[in-house]
């Protein structure tokens, strides 16, 4: 395990080198990412986990929340032999790394995510760090975090770029989604709409957080969309991010 540099800043002024950040959820057609519980939420078919597993393979880095790391238990891993291969021949490792995204870093360690074979990084703060400083359940801990003590999201890119993570992908929740939004670090997002009703004003959805009035959402631009069965999977390319 390594600590890295603690960089404070009241925030980061311009987008400079950084990771290209592709969002890659599934959703209900309501716009839910799990039920009022917040279990973990497992509806999609067969075909969407592919999906993801084709998305995840073409990553450097897999960034997720604590408590979408909390829900699921574990983490997805690059199984299909010809993804594996693919990375392989890119000059890549077989696994991205993981990286859990947390303030508070209150994570058990008795996680499936822990026996996992993949390299392990966590994205925190000064106090979140203090926990796992000890053990080596982290290959990498990266303290970026500006005066107010939450992460500096734009410095955190930045040491991400520094480190050889070209390409993100972020599997969730909505709340590290957001705070991605409006930190004005998200490029494309890859939603599959599933064929189902959750309801439920509490349940989650790909964006959590305070929101974002009208004249200030970033406008998409449709990519591709595809049908598989029931399923309808919608690319899109973030055309337009202002700063909040």
């Amino acid at each position: 395990m390594e600590a890295d540099l603690n960089i404070k800043s009241e925030a980061a002024d311009g987008r400079g080198d950084r990771p290209k950040t592709t969002v890659i959820l599934a959703m209900s057609v309501d716009g839910k990412i799990a039920d009022v519980s917040r279990a973990a939420a497992r509806f999609g078919s067969a075909q969407d986990k592919a999906h993801l597993e084709r998305q995840v393979a073409l990553a450097d880095g897999v960034l997720l929340g604590a408590g979408t790391l909390r829900a699921y238990g574990t983490t997805l891993r690059v199984q299909q032999p010809a993804l594996v291969t693919q990375r392989q021949q890119q000059g890549k490792p077989s696994q991205p790394v993981q990286i859990v995204c947390s303030r508070s870093a209150v994570i058990s360690p008795q996680l499936p995510f822990f026996r996992q074979t993949v390299p392990r990084w966590l994205l925190t703060t000064t106090v979140g760090a203090q926990g796992w400083q000890d053990g080596d359940s982290f290959e990498r801990i990266l303290t970026v975090e500006t005066a107010a003590g939450d992460i500096d999201w734009q410095a955190a890119f930045r040491q991400l770029w520094g480190f050889g993570l070209r390409q993100l992908a972020v599997l969730g929740g909505g709340t590290l989604v957001g705070s991605l939004l409006e930190a004005n670090l998200l490029d494309e997002c890859w939603l599959t709409v599933c064929p189902l009703l959750l309801g439920g004003a509490s349940a989650p959805t790909p964006i959590d957080g305070p929101g974002l009035m009208a004249e200030l959402a970033p406008r998409l631009q449709l990519l591709d969309v595809s049908t598989i069965d029931d399923e309808v999977f919608l690319h899109y390319r973030v055309r337009k991010v202002r700063k909040f």
